[in-house]
């Protein structure tokens, strides 16, 4: 059985590429994904918890697994909404640059 501190430790390393690219990237489009990446990496350790960690009641065990699922389904109304308002500044502005996006300036 691989120990808790492996997923950790992948986990961490998983958040923090998606960090770097949320902080690094220009484009929009990477910029979601790196947020996926930071989605997806949670998900990681709550799973990893909830399976290496005993706790009390009748559904103790699957609780990491639930939660997982919940985020997977944020994530998943995120990248919908994220996509459409992308493609819609796309045609609007012909660019998914953040940096020459000023939508909201005055």
């Amino acid at each position: 059985m691989v120990p808790l501190v492996a997923f950790q430790v992948l986990s961490a390393a998983l958040f923090a590429i998606g960090l770097y690219g949320v902080m690094a990237r220009r484009s929009a489009v990477l910029i979601v994904m790196s947020i996926e990446l930071m989605l997806n990496a949670v998900n990681i350790n709550l799973i990893a918890a909830a399976s290496h960690l005993d706790g009390m009641g009748k559904w103790a065990n699957f609780d990491g697994q639930i939660i997982a699922i919940f985020v997977i389904t944020v994530a998943a109304a995120e990248v919908g909404l994220g996509m459409a308002i992308i493609l819609r500044m796309y045609r609007n502005r012909s660019t998914v640059n953040v940096d020459e996006i000023n939508l909201m300036k005055w």
